[in-house]
């Protein structure tokens, strides 16, 4: 499926998946120098099942939500709602949990501040400037 809509889903996405990478990147080394190394299939355990983990679903959860959106046959006509999850997620502080641990994270890796400065190009324009 080519068109805008699909085009800027796929930026928001990829950028998402950085972000998200780079989130679980520092979440795994944190987790591994208090208990020891781990396989990457008993990290998955820990992110699916773990409270420590918990806080970083909601961005799973919109990474989901817009594949699941681009797997569709035929695309929602309105894609702005994926791109105000993500800007309500990552600026409003509105999810505390959330906000609160990737605050920290922005504050102590300069991987995640430029995988968040890339997402925030994604989001439209009007919302720059909101947070």
């Amino acid at each position: 499926m080519t068109s805008p809509g699909a085009d800027r889903l796929r930026a928001l996405r990829d950028r998402l998946l950085r972000l998200h990478a780079a989130l679980l990147d520092r979440e795994r080394r944190a987790w591994e120098a208090e208990h020891g190394p781990i396989t990457s299939g008993r990290f998955l355990q820990l992110l699916i099942h773990d409270d420590a983990f918990a806080w970083l679903r909601p961005l799973s959860g919109i990474i989901a939500a817009i594949e699941a959106a681009l797997d569709e046959d035929e695309l929602p006509a309105d894609v702005e709602p994926f791109f105000r999850e993500a800007q309500r997620l990552l600026r409003s502080g509105e999810a505390v949990a959330f906000a609160t641990k990737y605050h920290a994270a922005l504050q102590e890796s300069p991987d995640i501040v430029m995988a968040h400065a890339d997402v925030v190009k994604t989001l439209p324009r009007a919302d720059r400037s909101a947070g």
